[in-house]
């Protein structure tokens, strides 16, 4: 069992070893000098050790006294680098939110600031990666995963809306030379491909009754933000969710010289514990992530999300 030690007691010990002197002792620790020599008396009769020579007016620690003291002075260093440690971690809940590469970068990341200044008092961390994680492990509160997902016992999964595609371009591809009016036209481009999207260039030419075969198909990506991004440059035309290009398209960077698709497929889900849901940090970020979705889909005149 483990002894039962006045932590007033050891640190009236620890004093006195450190400046050799009772008197010394207590003075750090605003008490007396009887004060300091009743407390280290009391430790040593609970332990059963002489911890000090007491010579005339001086004291001289024991050998077993002098590996307790360095042994308390480990410890209390230990505590120290752990108060120091907390006081720089700071009063914040630390919320760690894995999600899809993509939504991430393109979509989620931009307006975290905005959930900062809401609650200052909830750190954010964001981790993305396409590979799903073990959220009983707790390597995440949330999990944002797209497509389709076999969700673990005791996890709640709550779909975003359907997200609405449409074929995006720079402004130079679409109003150029050969300007985009309809389907046909994109057999005058290079279609530029992601290989994670759901919906393929092959789906699209075939709802729209144009031969997959005389499309141009130009360099492929593995990660939909990099096929964004050589859209923007001008390197092609994409096929893409109106979601995650909401700031390139807000800007002009991208345009649809197609229009908007009609909103088919749940591309995103929310992953989450029961046993986490009503945790003060899950509700908020929560709560705002949806109001977030509302906010942009109703810029697409989207539906209106709910949540569990």
């Amino acid at each position: 069992m483990r002894p039962s030690l006045s932590l007033k007691s050891i640190q009236a010990f620890e004093a006195a070893a450190r400046l050799g002197s009772f008197a010394a002792a207590a003075a750090e620790l605003n008490l007396t000098p009887s004060a300091i020599s009743h407390q280290i008396r009391l430790l040593e009769e609970r332990m059963g050790i002489t911890l000090f020579h007491r010579i005339h007016r001086g004291i001289v620690l024991t050998d077993a006294g002098r590996h307790y003291a360095e042994a308390i002075t480990r410890g209390l260093g230990i505590i120290d680098a752990a108060t120091l440690n907390m006081q720089n971690y700071g009063k914040q809940d630390i919320l760690t939110i894995h999600c899809a590469p993509t939504l991430a970068s393109q979509w989620l990341m931009p307006k975290l600031s905005h959930f900062s200044m809401l609650h200052p008092d909830i750190g954010i961390r964001l981790n993305a990666s396409t590979s799903p994680i073990d959220l009983t492990a707790e390597a995440a509160d949330f999990d944002v995963r797209y497509g389709p997902v076999n969700p673990e016992p005791g996890t709640i999964v709550v779909p975003f809306p359907k997200e609405p595609l449409a074929v995006m371009c720079a402004p130079e591809v679409a109003y150029g030379d050969k300007p985009i009016n309809s389907p046909k036209d994109l057999q005058h481009h290079t279609l530029i491909q992601s290989e994670v999207n759901l919906i393929t260039w092959q789906d699209w030419a075939k709802q729209h009754q144009v031969s997959a075969s005389d499309m141009h198909y130009g360099p492929r990506f593995d990660r939909s933000f990099m096929a964004i991004s050589a859209a923007v440059d001008g390197l092609g035309v994409i096929l893409d969710s109106r979601l995650q290009t909401e700031r390139e398209v807000a800007s002009g960077k991208l345009v649809l010289p197609l229009g908007t698709e009609p909103a088919l497929l749940v591309y995103h889900r929310l992953l989450y514990l029961q046993a986490k849901a009503h945790l003060p940090k899950m509700v908020a970020f929560k709560d705002w992530l949806f109001d977030q979705l509302n906010e942009s889909f109703n810029k697409l005149n989207g539906p209106k999300t709910t949540n569990a």
